[in-house]
């Protein structure tokens, strides 16, 4: 039995002695080529965490200076309903549904821009002076005739 300790022993301390001289050669092999440390992988921490996307807030263009034509306004603010006939805007154009509101005469249709009706808001939702609406009422009747 003493025997048989003692072969034991020996197979352990091999076993022993074999695994730590293959972690000494194969643990250093293990890092080739990656960084260590903290300064070595910085950009690639950074790349990993980097955000999506980015918003950059520039200041608006200027606004345009004196009074702009009929046309303009209606393609900037009046184009989005009553290009497409939305919440029941006559489309321009349409000479049926604009004939008896032109029969109405120009003041009536200047009051109905200036104050809102039905869905519009009070001068199309946008800062227009009065020479700017009689000139978008007569350029959308116009297109009508």
């Amino acid at each position: 039995m003493a025997e048989q300790k003692g072969s034991s022993s020996k197979i352990m301390v091999i076993t022993l002695v074999a695994a730590v001289a293959l972690m000494a050669v194969v643990v250093p092999f293990a890092y080739v080529g990656k960084p260590i440390g903290k300064a070595g992988n910085a950009d690639d921490v950074d790349s990993r965490i980097a955000p999506v996307a980015q918003l950059e807030l520039a200041k608006a263009a200027p606004a345009a200076t004196g009074p702009r034509d009929g046309k303009t306004i209606f393609e900037t603010v009046c184009a989005a309903c009553h290009a497409t006939g939305a919440a029941g805007a006559p489309k321009a154009g349409d000479k049926a549904a604009w004939a008896p509101r032109i029969a109405q005469g120009m003041p009536a249709l200047i009051n109905s821009v200036t104050n809102g009706k039905n869905a519009m808001p009070a001068k199309g939702g946008a800062n227009l002076s009065d020479d700017e609406i009689k000139s978008v009422v007569k350029y959308i009747t116009d297109l009508a005739k």
